[in-house]
């Protein structure tokens, strides 16, 4: 049995109300991303300071941030060369968790129509 106790109070909230899905995602220009979630809400999540670490560095080519996507498991995600498939090679793709997205995103106060 896993200690909840030990959560931060964020993580304890999101998962004691259940997992969000992420239904679109859209990239922003100022490196923000715009994600509505299965329940309707509309969040931002800002990846300026991730993209400070080598693992997103090859975000920080606009061109490649716009190309964001929802995958076949459900992460926001991105393949670095569009050319290669994510498939085969694995390390082509940089993607991140919905249930951290939503934790540390801030909500835009609209909802998804």
């Amino acid at each position: 049995m896993v200690d909840k106790s030990t959560w931060p109070p964020e993580v304890r909230a999101y998962f004691e109300s259940g997992a969000r899905k992420v239904v679109t995602v859209t990239a922003n220009e100022d490196y923000t991303l715009t994600i509505t979630f299965d329940n309707g809400e509309v969040r931002t999540y800002d990846m300026a300071d991730s993209l400070r670490g080598p693992a997103f560095a090859p975000l920080r080519d606009v061109t490649v941030f716009q190309r964001v996507f929802v995958d076949d498991y459900g992460a926001i995600a991105w393949d670095i060369d569009p050319s290669v498939d994510s498939d085969i090679v694995w390390s082509n793709r940089v993607d991140l968790c919905p249930d951290s997205c939503y934790i540390y995103s801030i909500p835009t106060g609209g909802k998804a129509h």
